[in-house]
């Protein structure tokens, strides 16, 4: 975990937290990923680290059309202002997004193979980690050419290794003992 996770899982967690009592996560949820976007873009990074580009300028630059200056969302994005964490400002967003997933049940999964899954792969998997760990998958797959043959399921905290290079090397652990 990088030190830019570290340091926006509090903030991460008190927006999930107001974002929850307001019983808007929805709402939070877009308004972040909103300022996610605008904090990657390069020319807003340089202007973050401007001295004389600050106060309510630079605040406004991360909130969505029509948000009122004395929100909620535009007091926290304040917040992160005058503790300069507006750089982290996308990874507070990765964060929340996380958060919710867990909110609503629903699992983060990611599949490294040599080649494209196709739909139907994709589906049965999908299907059977979802009774594996008793949640809705949201799967993402990624094309790795390191990876000879099988795939690699990155679930969370668990990972799967399926792929030929992980079993040959558990075969040679297990002949080595």
């Amino acid at each position: 975990m990088s030190s830019a996770e570290s340091l926006a899982r509090p903030y991460a967690r008190a927006a999930f937290d107001l974002a929850r009592e307001s019983n808007a996560l929805a709402e939070w949820s877009s308004k972040l990923q909103f300022a996610a976007s605008v904090a990657r873009d390069a020319q807003v990074q340089t202007l973050i680290g401007n001295p004389a580009f600050g106060g309510e300028k630079l605040i406004g630059l991360f909130l969505p059309q029509g948000e009122k200056a004395d929100s909620a969302f535009a007091n926290f994005v304040a917040t992160l202002a005058a503790n300069r964490r507006l750089p982290i400002l996308a990874d507070v967003a990765d964060g929340f997004a996380a958060l919710k997933r867990a909110d609503d049940g629903v699992l983060k999964v990611t599949v490294r193979a040599a080649v494209a899954l196709e739909a139907a792969q994709a589906e049965a998997l999908k299907a059977a980690l979802a009774k594996r760990f008793g949640r809705q998958i949201e799967l993402s797959s990624v094309i790795d050419e390191a990876v000879i043959g099988g795939a690699i399921i990155d679930a969370g905290d668990t990972v799967i290794d399926g792929s030929v290079r992980g079993r040959l090397e558990r075969l040679a652990q297990s002949l080595a003992n």
